[in-house]
């Protein structure tokens, strides 16, 4: 092994570990098919072309062979999976590295959580590169279970495969020249770093990217995503569980613009990674409206790697790891094999590794609520009209309006019939006995409660209802289980999926998580929730730097205004 043998197996002088003969070779460099073998040394590829020592190889008989894919913008958690059931559900899928951002469990537990994350993922066939949290948490408007400041930012710089600062979601904390935020970004100077500016335009645009943010993975709509094309950012084209832009952003797509363009998901549930995919998914959809397959591929692979500078990634040549796919059709895009720095780790769908999951007390008993009864989710009826978080279909971002409410006993009360139901975010790091409380339009649900500790990005428990009875019910078992998703309706609860890891992930095996999510999911459309992804919605809901509205544990946010509102 080493640089020397490698040099040897690249002339043709020493015997390869490994040739992948008779294939069609995807150029990620030019766009083109090569035919030819592919031989491999340890975990490198040594060259393309007629190599034919092995000691072993196999005859591929004109399939196609892809680089692994890159997710370039994920957030880990969401999926509710061990790192080690996640690295099950996608690398037979293709993907053969991530770019996470893991603020989600650094909200919680800090920097305890985030080497957790990175230890559990030491022994996978899955490249992990780390993306610094920018933002622990989001903004003041909410209360989270630890605080990064600009020195916790550089010291995370430092660590192995950390190569830049995760999204800087307080997009009115750089525009108001904060000095915590700009102190994080000149830590950050000279490394990558990811943007996050939701309807961000104009000037406003033009002062949020002088300051060295480089991507933006929040554009909705065409005409959005183009003015930050040409105000130099990367366009992320994301298409997760509940974030749907790939149709509306692809025809930015064209040959003059597509090297600044990536497919990434950002958050993908578990279900979606074990029926549809991960960006083996994003990737499919893109070739059935329209995109060039191999132009697909190049958005999935080198795109990602050259924008992370992650040399060695997203390309079949010499000097590059050996991150390869099979693939009998570039159209259908269903992957057949999976090698992992040249050796086989997935074939058929099916990981050829057993992942374990690794135990860690710190993680878990992380809800920590201070007792209330149910008078405390009561609305006093102060005026007849109140703002309301209107939901849009397959979007993260909300709508604001004033409506007026239907109220009962002197308190504004769910009005079933007009889809205007309570939300509830309680928090659950510190005992404050924080409660907000809100309204919300667009749930559908005719009964029963829904209730997460997955509420985006400090992760209080955030709760939806047609009762406070069954929203109280609902929280109260969300507390029970030390973190997790419940629906409950008529008194009890109806379906339930323990979260213990930092009330973020699951214990379970892959397949377990998905059967009880889709059940939680099944109920609360019997109830008549009518979102595809009730969940997900619900767990943004809290999050107060995605326009219009939101609601916190300490009350509605407008986030244009960035204020609370009282």
């Amino acid at each position: 092994m080493g640089i020397k043998g490698l040099i040897s197996v690249a002339k043709g002088e020493a015997t390869a570990d490994l040739i992948l003969a008779n294939a069609r070779i995807v150029n990620t460099f030019t766009g083109d098919i090569e035919q030819g073998n592919v031989a491999i040394y340890g975990e490198m590829v040594a060259g393309v072309g007629d190599y034919e020592q092995g000691q072993r190889v196999i005859d591929l008989k004109g399939k196609y062979l892809s680089p692994g894919l890159i997710n370039g913008h994920i957030h880990l958690e969401s999926s509710m999976l061990h790192v080690s059931q996640y690295a099950r559900a996608v690398v037979p899928r293709g993907t053969s590295a991530v770019v996470t951002d893991l603020h989600e469990i650094a909200n919680v537990r800090g920097m305890a959580g985030v080497k957790y994350m990175i230890n559990a993922a030491q022994p996978l066939p899955l490249d992990l590169y780390f993306m610094v949290p920018s933002c622990v948490p989001a903004t003041p408007l909410e209360t989270s279970g630890a605080k990064w400041t600009a020195k916790d930012v550089e010291a995370a710089l430092s660590w192995e495969n950390t190569i830049g600062l995760g999204e800087v979601m307080n997009f009115p904390g750089v525009l108001a020249a904060d000095k915590e935020v700009l102190a994080k970004l000149a830590a950050s100077r000279g490394r990558v770093i990811d943007g996050h500016a939701p309807g961000l335009r104009g000037k406003e645009l033009n002062a949020y990217l002088a300051c060295g943010i480089l991507s933006d993975h929040e554009s909705t709509s065409l005409e959005e995503a183009r003015e930050k094309l040409r105000r130099g950012m990367y366009v992320m084209i994301r298409e997760g569980s509940s974030e749907k832009n790939l149709e509306a952003l692809l025809p930015l797509v064209t040959d003059k613009t597509y090297k600044r363009c990536l497919f990434v998901v950002d958050d993908r549930s578990c279900a979606d990674l074990l029926r549809d995919g991960d960006i083996d998914a994003v990737v499919r959809k893109a070739i059935r409206l329209g995109l060039d397959p191999v132009r697909a591929i190049q958005m999935a692979t080198i795109n990602a790697a050259e924008y992370f500078r992650l040399h060695g990634l997203g390309a079949i040549a010499p000097g590059y790891l050996a991150n390869l796919l099979v693939l009998s059709d570039l159209s259908t895009f269903e992957v057949e094999m999976v090698f992992y720095r040249g050796e086989l780790v997935a074939e058929k769908g099916k990981p050829l590794f057993s992942p374990l999951v690794v135990e860690d007390k710190e993680m878990t008993r992380t809800v920590n609520v201070k007792p209330f009864d149910i008078e405390a989710l009561k609305m006093p009826a102060r005026r007849e009209a109140y703002p309301v978080i209107e939901v849009v279909p397959d979007q993260i971002i909300t709508r604001k309006s004033e409506e007026k409410v239907k109220i009962g006993d002197g308190f504004v009360v769910p009005d079933v019939e007009r889809d205007i139901l309570k939300l509830v975010v309680v928090e659950r790091h510190k005992a404050t006995g924080n409660i907000g409380l809100g309204l919300v339009k667009g749930f559908g649900l005719k009964r029963g409660a829904m209730a997460s500790s997955i509420a985006h990005d400090s992760h209080n428990i955030i709760a939806v209802g047609t009762t406070d009875s069954d929203i109280y019910l609902a929280i109260g078992e969300v507390e029970k289980l030390q973190g997790g998703l419940v629906v409950a309706a008529d008194g009890q609860v109806v379906g339930a999926l323990a979260l213990p890891i930092a009330g973020l992930l699951s214990e379970e095996p892959l397949e377990a998580v998905v059967d009880r999510f889709e059940n939680l999911q099944g109920i609360a459309s019997k109830l008549g929730c009518k979102l595809s992804s009730p969940f997900a919605t619900l767990s943004f809901l809290a999050l107060p730097v995605i326009p219009e509205l939101r609601l916190t544990d300490l009350g509605l946010v407008d986030v244009l205004a960035f204020k609370l509102l009282h």
